[in-house]
């Protein structure tokens, strides 16, 4: 007997293979769910393993899509499910629907998987042999559809008539996988009933069987959803062929589906990805307090602006400002006013910026802003600007209470130093400020470099 294990659990690998190779039965491995699905790992198995749980796919859908399938093999096949935990209800439920037949945990004794699995190894069958999957025919002779039953008997399947009034009805019932249909009543009719069938969640592949009309009529009725036809005396090898070709191009349906299901779901997972990125990124590169970006991303978004300098001559300019005697602010009203002091100052400076441009803080009191696409003079008309907003207007507490806040700023911009260079000339022009009486804009000169 063959057992197949789709598993990555190396220790129930070997703990299978101790149990039952030594008594002559062979165990393969196969580590993937969907590379088992492309390649039918499972043909010639006698028993199938399967992880319960997989990225992408998991083992109850696995599970779920060979009892689908039309071959008899599918139907009759043992399956049962690895757990890496005990079982519990969620697990039985889930069973159920897959049509699953039992559980096996991971860290199973050798004892243990010789009471589960044994007996089906020694060809005590779980499932009927005649769960047989059932084939429709409609408008066939008595002649054809004895000699049709015959043949697709040797397939695993059977073969149930209907009457075209009851063809749509039967389909919805028994999902046939295929459907025989005579060519010997009107072309119209036969159109009619195939378009019918395209619109079913499972449509059977449709065969025709019969004398061929004419050219047009045989391109009213592909189009319609033929998939081929079988024309008399009826050969056991052509019906074999036509039916292996359907089982054939079903399963590749089958397989086409799940892939572009496995392809949504990486896709709404990439897009779920992308977006706890963003965030991440977000909360990493934003001060918490003022909402503005911070010292990684000012190191970052300033070497950047460099760059762009040296290869394109961007301009920019680089302005750094520090509240004044902002420790006696802390000191006097605390840290929480202290708090709604440095986000009154944020809003301030962002507000008086174009969309373009960024302000960040990068230290406690300190913020950096750059201009892109700007000259000095425009530069300093900017810093100039946010001085007086915030010299103009107090901050207003919940108390009622007014805080008169004030800002030194240097400003600068790149000469080819690089990044380091060009913010230590911006910091001593704004220390140059701090000399000078504060509450003021800098530029420092070459002579007082």
């Amino acid at each position: 007997m063959n057992l197949l294990a789709i598993t990555k659990h190396a220790m129930l690998i070997e703990r299978l293979r101790t149990a039952f190779e030594g008594a002559g039965h062979a165990v393969t491995v196969v580590p993937d769910h969907l590379h088992a699905l492309a390649f039918e790992a499972w043909n010639g198995a006698h028993l199938m393993l399967v992880d319960a749980e997989g990225d992408p796919m998991d083992g109850y859908r696995l599970c779920h899509l060979l009892r689908a399938e039309s071959r008899s093999l599918f139907r009759n096949l043992p399956i049962f499910l690895i757990l890496d935990h005990p079982v519990g209800d969620d697990d039985r439920t889930r069973l159920a629907e897959a049509d699953g037949d039992g559980f096996v945990e991971a860290d199973a004794s050798i004892e243990t998987l010789l009471t589960t699995l044994g007996p089906l190894m020694e060809g005590a069958l779980l499932r009927g042999q005649d769960a047989r999957a059932t084939l429709l025919a409609q408008g066939l002779s008595a002649r054809h559809a004895s000699r049709i039953a015959e043949v697709v008997r040797h397939l695993g399947f059977t073969l149930q008539a209907c009457a075209p009034k009851d063809l749509f009805q039967a389909a919805m019932d028994l999902h046939p996988p295929i459907l025989f249909m005579g060519l010997g009543g009107p072309v119209d009719k036969l159109q009619t009933a195939l378009q019918g069938l395209t619109g079913l969640s499972r449509a059977p592949y449709p065969i025709l069987v019969g004398k061929l009309p004419s050219e047009a009529a045989q391109r009213r009725l592909l189009t319609a959803g033929a998939m081929d036809w079988l024309t008399p005396p009826l050969s056991s090898p052509m019906l074999l062929h036509a039916c292996r070709k359907a089982v054939e191009w079903i399963h590749g349906k089958r397989i086409r589906a799940e892939c572009r299901f496995q392809i949504n779901d990486l896709v709404e997972q990439h897009s779920l990805l992308e977006l706890e990125t963003s965030t991440l990124r977000s909360q990493v590169l934003t001060d918490s307090l003022t909402e503005l970006l911070n010292r990684r991303a000012f190191d970052q978004h300033l070497e950047h602006a460099v760059n762009q300098w040296e290869r394109h001559r961007r301009a920019f300019v680089l302005i750094l400002g520090d509240l004044d005697y902002f420790k006696l602010i802390n000191d006097r009203f605390g840290h929480l006013v202290g708090d709604q002091v440095l986000k009154a100052v944020a809003q301030r400076i962002s507000s008086s910026l174009r969309r373009s441009d960024l302000a960040f803080r990068i230290g406690g009191e300190e913020f950096a802003i750059i201009l892109s696409e700007s000259s000095l003079h425009a530069g300093a008309e900017v810093a100039e600007k946010i001085r007086r907003r915030i010299d103009e207007q107090p901050v207003t507490l919940d108390s009622g209470q007014n805080v008169f806040p004030t800002m030194s700023f240097g400003l600068g911009s790149p000469d080819g130093a690089g990044s380091a260079a060009l913010f230590a000339r911006v910091d001593q022009a704004l220390y140059a400020a701090k000399r000078k009486g504060r509450n003021r804009v800098e530029l420092l000169a070459a002579a007082e470099l």
